[in-house]
């Protein structure tokens, strides 16, 4: 059995707290992800924009594999995650991971969907983990729907809901795939708060997006993928002001 342990010690204020190698992904003989290799460090705020099917999504549910790569690596703390003897869900959990459509139970209260897992995986006992929901709560102005079911509130709300529900799980990265783009424009705004709000306290995410003002304004680096593959790379005024690829450009022509 291969090692599922770092094959050094990891440390996380020098070493890539997530590291992809030539990732691959094939649907059917459509490439989705066509060598694909990045790293991301603590505290990087990562924003994958492109034009629609240029993989952005399959890259980052690779991340967790929610997608199973098709090939390359994928190493997450110093573990190669990618290795099918390894604990996929042990590792989850320490990245919290927000959809487009918010995925809540809709059985379950906003507390008991925010407890359940920290209760269940983590063993925290349901006091502690109601009180550091209740914390989360407060902290993105829902206190008051904590009694309340997902029916009961708007995309904005399910969606800040979604987002506190993972930070329960205290995890080391967070993923947002395209968290926005199911919601109406007067929502996004309240949804985009929290998320800087989280970039100001040097978590490290994940963003696939089309919110090109919020990247040029949160972003540490900005990765623009087509056709499968990172074309180019770069901080915010680099990826804006300074384009290198005639493809970048175009991209930009088109949404700017």
């Amino acid at each position: 059995m291969k090692n599922k342990e770092p094959l050094k010690s990891f440390n996380p204020d020098t070493d890539p707290l997530i590291s992809v190698k030539n990732l691959q992904k094939n649907f059917k003989g459509l490439h989705a992800l066509n060598g694909v290799s990045l790293d991301i460090y603590k505290g990087d705020v990562i924003f994958v924009v492109g034009p629609s099917g240029s993989g952005k999504s399959t890259f980052l549910r690779c991340l967790n594999r929610l997608e199973e790569p098709s090939g390359g690596e994928v190493y997450f703390e110093g573990v190669e995650i990618t290795d099918r003897n390894v604990d996929i869900n042990k590792h989850r959990q320490k990245m919290g991971m927000v959809f487009q459509q918010f995925n809540l139970f809709p059985h379950m209260t906003v507390l008991k969907n925010m407890t359940q897992a920290p209760v269940k995986l983590q063993h925290i006992p349901k006091a502690d983990a109601e009180a550091e929901a209740m914390k989360l709560l407060e902290r993105v102005g829902l206190a008051d729907r904590a009694n309340s079911y997902p029916n009961q509130l708007s995309g904005g709300q399910k969606q800040r809901i979604a987002i506190v529900r993972a930070l329960c799980m205290k995890p080391d990265v967070m993923l947002f795939d395209e968290p926005t783009s199911a919601l109406d424009p007067e929502m996004v705004g309240e949804v985009l708060q929290v998320m800087r709000g989280l970039a100001e306290e040097k978590m490290t995410m994940v963003v696939v997006t089309h919110e090109m003002a919020f990247a040029r304004e949160v972003a540490s680096k900005i990765v623009f993928m087509a056709e499968g593959q990172i074309l180019e790379s770069g901080t915010p005024d680099e990826f804006f002001n300074h384009p290198k690829t005639d493809r970048l450009k175009q991209f930009l022509d088109k949404i700017l």
